[in-house]
């Protein structure tokens, strides 16, 4: 899984790094078909943060999670809680439309 992280007005830490490398580590079992996450930190005027997490998967799809407030640390661990409600959903989806019969195939003898 590729992982890249920007900043736009702010400074990216090591351990900003690291927090949001360890945090999106953990998708791929949400949903194992990610390819590549991306993580944009924008600094707000007022020191607050918003966070951007991009997760792309096969099949070009997408999963975007956001968050904006004062800690970056914590917004990176609300928006990668959201993309991970997003991956359970679609794995879910995926999973029941796959296991789905017609009325069709089941025909009753007596």
């Amino acid at each position: 899984m590729l992982f890249t992280i920007s900043g736009k007005h702010i400074e990216i830490t090591e351990a900003i790094k690291k927090h949001a490398e360890e945090k999106t580590s953990k998708l791929p079992k949400y949903y194992n078909r990610i390819t590549q996450v991306e993580v944009i930190v924008d600094g707000g005027q007022g020191g607050g943060a918003s966070i951007e997490i991009i997760a792309r998967a096969e099949h070009s799809k997408i999963f975007v999670g956001t968050e904006t407030g004062e800690d970056a640390y914590r917004c990176i661990d609300m928006a990668v809680h959201k993309l991970e409600r997003q991956l359970r959903r679609a794995k879910s989806k995926e999973r029941n439309n796959k296991h789905t019969t017609s009325g069709s195939d089941f025909t009753e003898s007596t």
